[in-house]
């Protein structure tokens, strides 16, 4: 077996670590935090859907979940607590750029059940809800915001889906798994360079002082990750790239319970969101074309704290779609940095690196398949190391608990753009 480096203990990379630990492998997982889960995990909303625009990503989101309903038995050791999936499903309101007939066909072909709402159906199942029809998106400071609506929407419901209580706990459950199945983790560790005997991986270097020696280096490096590629000398045969954006989450605490559930996905008003243990709610935006994206040069260097201007408008336009919540005062939620491709869909594959792997791409809607990616990984690189040429004959995973396969060509470096993306972070 080989010496692998897993780059980044976040949510997919400690999943990374445990799968390959589990294949036989030494694995040790690096992380220039001070333990697992302090980047985007932890800033992460944790909504667990499965609307995606392919095959491969939905059964990948329905093979996780069933992975998280049995999330101990998952783990497979004794913890003192575990995160707990609030499965109160998930809505995802009518937009043009989600079809609703292509949705239904991915689920009808992976077996996940659904409901098409109307508008009445929607006013009846989620009191408070306003149904009207926004669409586009507009910024605030746009006259066209404030109209009336003079249409109505519907929405697609799934039963299943909602979101994990703890991002950090899941982490956390998922190193101390990879901790007993033998990973070392080393924090407060910046990989300064990535070691090559020609085309090969050799290890790679820690805080310009300490060399790894390693056969097998895996990036997943989140918003970092366009750096460690170039670290590595990969990157100039992909044609899906990625790039880190900032982002903010906003937690309002009035009124109680006003959005209890389902999870909600809009679209239409640029936006997302869903209930907290604690009654309150969070919103996130969609990306919507009134909002000028915040793309990032420095990841290190970012404004880590939430705007007034970015509160405003996503809690508005949240207020818009359930007129009884109420602008608080003071803002109050997370900024962090998501590592976006180009397409919104992520990218596990190797490289033409020898030995070197990447898992990137994944911020914003794929802690939900966290779960699976390890043993993605795991596939990948064991199905690699044995001689497979995953270019030409790509790696295929079974699900588990669904006995559903996942064809990682979906996901390969190469591949042609997704066109059936939203282009926003539903995927």
């Amino acid at each position: 077996m080989a010496r692998a480096i897993v780059i980044g203990a976040g949510i997919i990379g400690c999943s990374v670590a445990l799968e390959l630990a589990r294949d036989g492998h030494e694995v040790i997982c690096v992380d220039k935090a001070a333990g697992p889960g302090q980047g985007s995990t932890s800033a992460s909303s944790a909504v667990i859907r499965f609307n995606y625009s392919t095959y491969d990503s939905v059964v990948l989101a329905w093979e996780s979940f069933h992975c998280w309903k049995n999330w101990p038995s998952h783990i497979g050791i004794e913890q003192e607590r575990f995160a707990h999936l609030v499965n109160i499903g998930f809505l995802m309101l009518d937009a043009p750029v989600i079809s609703r007939q292509h949705t239904a066909g991915l689920f009808d072909s992976v077996g996940i059940p659904y409901e098409m709402w109307n508008a009445t159906d929607l006013a009846e199942r989620v009191p408070g809800i306003d149904v009207g029809k926004y669409w586009p998106p507009k910024a605030l400071e746009d006259d066209a915001f404030w109209e009336d609506s003079e249409d109505s929407l519907g929405g697609m419901y799934t039963s299943d889906g909602g979101y994990i209580d703890d991002p950090l706990l899941a982490t956390v459950n998922l190193a101390e798994a990879a901790i007993k199945a033998g990973v070392e983790f080393r924090y407060k560790s910046t990989v300064t360079s990535i070691l090559k005997d020609a085309r090969k991986i050799t290890g790679l270097e820690l805080n310009n002082t300490e060399t790894l020696t390693a056969d097998i280096v895996i990036n997943v490096g989140g918003p970092w990750s366009s750096h460690i590629n170039d670290l590595a000398g990969a990157g100039e045969d992909f044609t899906i790239s990625v790039r880190p954006m900032r982002q903010e989450v906003h937690q309002i605490n009035t009124p109680m319970n006003l959005i209890e559930g389902p999870v909600i996905g809009d679209l239409d008003l640029g936006t997302y969101m869903r209930s907290t243990p604690n009654g309150s709610t969070l919103i996130g935006g969609t990306e919507p074309e009134c909002d000028p994206l915040e793309w990032v040069e420095d990841v290190d260097g970012i404004n880590p704290n939430r705007t007034q201007e970015r509160f405003e408008a996503q809690v508005t336009r949240a207020a818009r779609r359930f007129p009884l919540l109420r602008m608080p005062n003071t803002a109050s939620g997370v900024a962090s940095v998501y590592d976006v491709a180009t397409d919104w869909t992520p990218i596990y594959d190797k490289t033409d690196v020898e030995g070197f792997y990447v898992a990137i791409g994944t911020s914003g809607n794929q802690f939900k398949n966290a779960p699976m990616v390890g043993k993605l990984m795991a596939a990948l690189v064991s199905e690699t190391i044995a001689g497979r040429d995953h270019d030409v004959d790509p790696v295929v995973v079974r699900g588990h608990h669904t006995g559903k396969e996942i064809n990682l060509g979906t996901f390969s470096r190469k591949r042609p753009l997704n066109t059936d993306s939203s282009g926003t972070v539903m995927g």
